[in-house]
C-alpha cells in the first residue's frame, strides 16, 4: 500500500494520548525504514555495479537526467534564498569601448531631389579579430674588435623566446579564466595560423611565466589585511597519481587558492599561513588548544621532551616526537601538533591573523580563529535533503523550511540596520525558531543539530558586516572544479603551483573589475599601465569598510 500521499492524520484529534503516541510512533517507524530501505537498495546497487566491473562488464549508467527527479540530488537552495526582483535589460552602449569610426555614406544617386542631409545615426558593432601578428626583428649586430666583444640590439620588452606576450596572455587567460583545456588551445591557435607545439603549451602552463607568483602572495598578503574575516572552502584535485586538495580562500577583493596534500587543521593553518611550511610553538595558546580538546596531563608530562616557548621546524619536531610512539598515541600527537602550529600562527608576524572563518561546519575549520561563522545555505541544504515518506512529514517539513527562510531574510535586514534591540529579539526567535517539535523524528533530530551551531549562525548579530553564506568560497571551489573537468589536474609541484598563482590571479582580478587578458599583457609587456593588485586591492577594501565592528588589531 502506497501511503506517501495519504491524508495527513490530525493526531491532536485523537483524544487518547496513548492512541496519539503510539501512531505518531508508527508513523516514524514508516519514514525509518522507508529511509534504511532506500539507503539498502542504493548499497545493493552499488554492490552490484562494482561486481559487475570485477567481471569486466558494465554497471549502472552514471549519466543525470535531463532535469531534477523527484526525490532527486538537487540540494541547492538558491530559489529560496534569492528574493524575486523585476528585472529591466539595461543599456551596454556606454560599457563598449569604441576601437575605430568608420563613417558609411548613402548612394546619392538613389536619394531624391529634395532629400535633406539630417546627421549621422551612430550604430555600435562588437567584433573580434583573430589573428597572427608575426613579427621578424632585425637586430643590428656591432662588433668590437679591441674588446672581442659583439653587441646586439634588444629585443622589445615582453618578447622572449619564439612567442611573443599576446600568445603568452592569451593562452593562460583562456586556460586559467576560461578553462579551455590545452587541446583546445592547441586547435584555436593553430587554427589561427600560429605554429606552436604541444610541448611548448604545456611548459607555458605549467610553469611561473613572467614571475607572477610573487605577485599573487602579495595579493594573498594584502587580501588577509584587508578584514579580519574570510571565507574558506575545500574540493579535490588529483596531482599526478594522488588525491590533493585545493583550498580556497578570500573576502570581495580577493581570492586566493593553495593545492595541499591534506585537507585536516593543519592544512587549514599551512592555508592561513600563506602556504609556508608549518612552524610550531609550545606557549599558552597552545595549553589553552589541548585544554579544549581535552589532552591528558600525563601525555603533556610524556610530551615535555618539546621545549616550550621555542619555534620549531617540521624535522625539528618530528625528531621529538617520533621517539614517544609507544606511549603518546596517534590522536594526541595530532593535538600536539595542531595546538603548537596554531600557536606558531598567532605568534608569527609574517602574514595577517584571521580572526574569523566562514565556512561550512566541517571539522577541520573549529578552534582555529578566535571566532567561526557558518552558512546558512549551506545548513539549509541538511533541510532539503530529508526526504519524507508520508504526507503528513512532508508538509511538516515544507512549514519549517518556510519559517527557516523567513527567519534567514529577517537576519538580511538586521545586516542592513543592525541595531542592539534587533540583535536580541533575532537571539530570541532563533531559541524558539529552533525549539520547534513537530513530532516527526529525523526533523526534529535535524533542527536539534542546527540549535547546537547558535553560536556560529547568529555571529552575524555581533558583526553585521559578515555574510550569511560561504557563497563565494564554493564559487571559487567550483572553478577548480570546472578547472579539473577539462585539465584533470597539475602533475607536478611546479604545476600545483602555477594551477594556484594563475588560479588566484584570474579570481582575483575578476573581483577588482580589470581584465584578466589585459593584466597578462601588461605584465608580459612590462607597460606597467596596470598598477599592482595589492595595491588595487587596498583601494577597493577602503571603500568597503570590511573590518566592519571588529576592533583594529
Amino acid at each position: 500500500m502506497d501511503l506517501s500521499a495519504a491524508t495527513a492524520i490530525d493526531l491532536e484529534a485523537i483524544p487518547d494520548a496513548g492512541a496519539r503516541a503510539a501512531i505518531r510512533a508508527l508513523l516514524n517507524l514508516v519514514e525509518h525504514l522507508v529511509a534504511e530501505n532506500r539507503a539498502l537498495r542504493e548499497e545493493v546497487q552499488r554492490l552490484r555495479d562494482e561486481n559487475a566491473r570485477l567481471k569486466g562488464e558494465h554497471g549502472t549508467p552514471t549519466f543525470r537526467p535531463k532535469g531534477p527527479a523527484a526525490g532527486g540530488t538537487d540540494y541547492s537552495s538558491e530559489q529560496e534564498r534569492r528574493q524575486p526582483r523585476d528585472w529591466q535589460k539595461g543599456s551596454k552602449r556606454d560599457q563598449i569601448r569604441v576601437d575605430r569610426i568608420e563613417r558609411l555614406t548613402v548612394d546619392r544617386a538613389t536619394l531624391p531631389p529634395d532629400a535633406e542631409y539630417k546627421g549621422l545615426e551612430p550604430v555600435v558593432v562588437q567584433d573580434l579579430v583573430l589573428r597572427t601578428d608575426n613579427v621578424r626583428f632585425d637586430k643590428e649586430v656591432w662588433y668590437s674588435p679591441s674588446r672581442q666583444r659583439s653587441y646586439r640590439a634588444a629585443l622589445p620588452a615582453g618578447y622572449v623566446g619564439e612567442f611573443g606576450p599576446g600568445v603568452k596572455a592569451l593562452a593562460l587567460a583562456l586556460a586559467y579564466g576560461a578553462n579551455a583545456s590545452q587541446g583546445t588551445l592547441l586547435e584555436v591557435f593553430r587554427q589561427a595560423g600560429l605554429v606552436v607545439s604541444s610541448g611548448w603549451l604545456a611548459a607555458l602552463l605549467s610553469e611561473d611565466p613572467g614571475g607572477l607568483e610573487a605577485e599573487a602572495r602579495a595579493v594573498e598578503r594584502a587580501g588577509l589585511a584587508s578584514s579580519p574575516w574570510q571565507h574558506s572552502d575545500t574540493t579535490g584535485t588529483p596531482v599526478g597519481d594522488q588525491a590533493w586538495h585545493c583550498h580556497t580562500l578570500g573576502n570581495p577583493v580577493f581570492t586566493a587558492y593553495h593545492t595541499l596534500p591534506r585537507k585536516d587543521r593543519l592544512a587549514v593553518l599551512a592555508l592561513l599561513g600563506g602556504g609556508e611550511p608549518l612552524r610550531y610553538r609550545w606557549d599558552a595558546t597552545a595549553d589553552a588548544y589541548l585544554d579544549r580538546v581535552g589532552l591528558s596531563a600525563t601525555a603533556r608530562r610524556r610530551l615535555g621532551v618539546v621545549p616550550r616557548e621555542q619555534e620549531l621546524d617540521e624535522s625539528a619536531l618530528t625528531g621529538l616526537l617520533d621517539p614517544l610512539r609507544p606511549w603518546v598515541g596517534p590522536q594526541q600527537r595530532t593535538w600536539f601538533r595542531e595546538a603548537l602550529a596554531l600557536a606558531a600562527y598567532r605568534a608569527q608576524g609574517a602574514w595577517p591573523v584571521v580572526q574569523a572563518l566562514l565556512c561550512d561546519d566541517a571539522a577541520q575549520y573549529r578552534l582555529l580563529t578566535d571566532d567561526l561563522g557558518l552558512c546558512w545555505v549551506h545548513e539549509a541544504r541538511h533541510y532539503k535533503k530529508l526526504t519524507p515518506y508520508l504526507a503528513q512529514h512532508q508538509q511538516l517539513l515544507a512549514d519549517f523550511r518556510t519559517e527557516v527562510w523567513t527567519y534567514y531574510r529577517e537576519l538580511l535586514a538586521y545586516r542592513e540596520q543592525p541595531t542592539p534591540a534587533e540583535a536580541v529579539r533575532l537571539d530570541r526567535r532563533f531559541d524558539a525558531l529552533f525549539a520547534t517539535e513537530t513530532g516527526f523524528r529525523l526533523l526534529d533530530e535535524r533542527i536539534a543539530l542546527t540549535r547546537d551551531k547558535k553560536a556560529g549562525l547568529l555571529l552575524v548579530l555581533r558583526h553585521p558586516e559578515l555574510p550569511l553564506h560561504n557563497n563565494p568560497a564554493e564559487l571559487a571551489a567550483r572553478r577548480r572544479v570546472r578547472k579539473r573537468d577539462v585539465s584533470f589536474g597539475p602533475r607536478s609541484p611546479t604545476g600545483v603551483a602555477a594551477w594556484d598563482t594563475l588560479m588566484t590571479l584570474a579570481a582575483t582580478t575578476q573581483q577588482l573589475g580589470v581584465s584578466f587578458v589585459a593584466y597578462l599583457q601588461d605584465r608580459f609587456r612590462q607597460a606597467g599601465q596596470i598598477p599592482p593588485l595589492p595595491d588595487l586591492l587596498r583601494a577597493r577594501a577602503a571603500t568597503l569598510n570590511l573590518g566592519g565592528s571588529w576592533a583594529p588589531a
